[in-house]
Parts: C-alpha cells; structure tokens; sequence
C-alpha cells in the first residue's frame, strides 16, 4: 500500500517541496505507525529545507518532526498503546506523511479537552523547552527568565509554563500585536525594533535566565543582561551561529553558565525520559488549564506546503503553523 509524503528535491526556497508517492512503512520493535491527523511546522523544518540542518544517518529525510493520529499498527515489545488509539508524538522525522513512524517512548495521549490539531502542536515546543528550562529546575519560582521570540510557538510554551510555576519573565518581540500576546501570558514585553531589549534588562536588574533562538547576534547583550550566576540557553540560531567581540571576562566574573542543545541530537533514552517526565509532571497541568493552549497560527492543507512555509519564512505568524493530513480523524 501506498501514501503520500513530502519530499524536497535540493537545498532552497520552499519551491524544493513535492508530494511524492511512497510505502506506507511497518512498525519495528519499539515502534508505532500512525495515520497522521495534522503535523507541526516547527523552525528545524525551516533549517532543513535550506541545507543547514541535514538530518542524521539512518534517519528518514523526510521533515516533520511532531505529529498527531490514530495508532494503526504495533511493533514488537511496544505496551500501554492499543490500535485505534489518538496520540501525539515526537517524531525522529518524517511526519511530513500520510503515515508515520513513531518511537513508542516518545508519544504521549492526547491531553483531555485538546482537539488533535491542538495536540499535533505540542510535542517539539514542550520536548525542547521543558528539558532545557524545567526538567531538572534550571529555572526555579521566584526567578527571572528572559524570551527570545516570544510569540514563536517555542515561546509562547515557554512563557507558558514559566507563569504556571511562577516565575516572572519578559518577551522580545517584533510589534505592538506580538506585544499584546506576550503580556497575556504574564510577560513583559520588549519591542527589539523600537528598544534594546539589553537597555530594559539592566533597568530592570537583570535576568537569572535566558532562552535564546537568535544566537551570535544577540550573545554579547545576553550576557550583559544577566545577573551573577546567570544561565544561557542556546537553542537557535536565526541571528547566526558565531560570535565575535565576545567579553569573556564577563562570563568568568559573572559565573556564567552556557548551555546549547537540540532536540535531534539527543539518544532515544534521553527523548524517552523527557516523553515521562513530561507526563508525570506537565500533562495535568495542560489538562486543568493550568498551562494556556498553543496559539494555532495558521492550519493548511499538505499539498499547500509550499505556501505554509512561506508563511514561515515571512516571521510574522503568532503561534503554530500546522499541516493537515486527515481531518476527518477526531477524538
């Protein structure tokens, strides 16, 4: 049997995507195949498409790194999933497809009161920033913690979760609607166009924590803005990936400490602990309200992939840009 799947012909403009026919996989050991219901678009999909994230080897090529769906085939050795049942997952790749394969350790249920679109829009942002601010208390009450990005989907969970444990943060946004977002979510915001987002740190003491998606550019005021014993969490890297005219002396007088990590690198134990240690901890909250739903940017159809990656590209979307693959699926 067959399904369709995106595929990218060459490094490039989003033009390089094409709906190609292909096998619907077999679930290994370990392993889930899911009828996808709607895939996220997330910022690695962006890095791919353009050449600069290639994926690792024996990994499918094809993009998509989170997904949500009906559990339709079981491997060998994989318990606490039946067929039939809604799940939303981490994926290693390839939920850009009618049919995916899933680490059985890395897909969650369906969190109650969230449509599967909502849920499809979950996995990647709550994976990446659960482990790098929250999982082991990096960031703790009381505490200030600075967002680069603020309305991106990674973000807004951030901010987020951040407010549920009550930890006060401050956003860096493009405009005045973006600004309006983040402080719904408790956040100071900061117009990086208008104001240096460093300037208003310093005036207002200084930050124990940053998430940062930017990177080079912005590494220098970072460093500035944090407080004695300060914490960097490097994640992206839109605004480059070295630095120059860096102080660092300012790192050693500061005891700073700087952390970068993807999600792709991470072993299937690590992304399996995240996937329980999120259960245990997060998904109540997600279904008592205590954390706010993703914002939903934009749903388009698969076959529009081209155009849900322009809107990408444009960085004016708030929220999550998701694909639809069956929307006919529901809870």
């Amino acid at each position: 049997m067959t399904m369709q799947q995106i595929a990218m012909r060459e490094a490039g403009a989003p033009d390089v995507l094409f709906i190609q026919q292909a096998t619907i996989p077999t679930p290994r050991a370990g392993e889930l195949l899911v009828k996808v219901a709607y895939a996220g678009i997330n910022r690695p999909d962006i890095m791919q498409r353009q050449g600069l994230y290639p994926m690792p080897k024996g990994v499918t090529p094809i993009m998509g790194l989170e997904l949500s769906g009906t559990v339709v085939a079981i491997g060998e050795g994989v318990s606490g999933f039946q067929l039939g049942d809604k799940i939303c997952a981490l994926t290693d790749g390839g939920a850009y497809a009618e049919y995916c394969l899933v680490p059985a350790s890395q897909a969650l249920p369906i969190p109650k009161n969230y449509s599967l679109v909502e849920a499809a829009a979950l996995p990647e942002t709550l994976f990446t920033v659960w482990v790098n601010l929250f999982m082991q208390q990096q960031v703790k009450a009381g505490e200030h913690l600075l967002v680069h990005g603020g309305t991106s989907g990674i973000g807004l969970t951030a901010l987020a979760i951040a407010k549920s444990l009550g930890i006060k943060t401050y956003a860096t946004v493009g405009n005045t609607e973006k600004c309006t977002i983040v402080e719904q979510y408790g956040a100071v915001a900061i117009n990086y166009k208008t104001q240096d987002f460093a300037e208003v740190i310093k005036q207002a003491g200084g930050v124990d924590a940053i998430l940062d998606v930017v990177g080079a550019s912005y590494f220098q005021r970072n460093l500035d803005c944090l407080k004695q014993n300060g914490r960097l969490f490097l994640i992206g890297f839109m605004g480059g990936a070295v630095a120059s005219n860096v102080d660092l002396l300012q790192i050693a007088l500061k005891r700073v400490h700087i952390t970068g990590s993807t999600m792709r690198s991470r072993t299937k134990e690590e992304k399996a602990e995240i996937a329980q240690s999120l259960q245990e901890n997060v998904w109540h909250q997600l279904e008592n309200e205590q954390i706010g739903k993703p914002i939903i940017h934009q749903v388009f159809d698969f076959k529009e992939v081209k155009q849900a990656h322009q809107e990408m590209d444009k960085g004016t979307h708030i929220g999550k840009i998701m694909l639809a693959f069956d929307k006919t699926q529901t809870i």
